[in-house]
């Protein structure tokens, strides 16, 4: 696989499998804090776990208040290895960021076009300049 283009909105490395939102989520009330169990019941994704995944998704939606549930996330150990959106959203980099400033292990977030996120493979690098390659021993 060709490497995907991205825009970094936080440097990091991570691999994992891929997560892929096909709907919004918000981090409030979408996803468990103490879990990292996506709980929207209406949701596709009902009952999967973001922890330790590479998070794919269109956006988040809702309340600013997802920053604290994915700042929670990493206290648990339960939050995903990185986060891909197509649009940029400051709620989940913020959240990333705090967790980054309280000693927590860095994911990166980054951001891709629509046809890029629908070709992500199943698994994922993902290198500090938020190249985006096959990571096959995980497929």
């Amino acid at each position: 696989m060709k490497k995907l283009q991205s825009e970094v909105l936080l440097e990091g490395n991570a691999h994992g499998r891929v997560l892929r939102l096909t709907t919004d989520i918000s981090f409030w009330g979408g996803v468990d804090p103490e879990s990292g169990t996506i709980i929207d019941r209406r949701n596709p994704a009902f009952g999967e776990s973001v922890a330790g995944r590479v998070l794919a998704m269109q956006r988040s939606i809702g309340s600013s208040s997802g920053s604290s549930v994915l700042l929670e996330l990493f206290r648990r150990n339960r939050a995903p290895s990185a986060i891909i959106l197509v649009e940029a959203d400051m709620v989940v980099v913020l959240g990333a960021v705090v967790a980054r400033e309280m000693g927590f292990d860095p994911i990166p977030v980054i951001r891709v076009s629509g046809p890029e996120f629908h070709a992500l493979p199943a698994a994922v690098n993902i290198n500090l300049s938020g190249e985006i390659e096959t990571c096959k021993e995980m497929e």
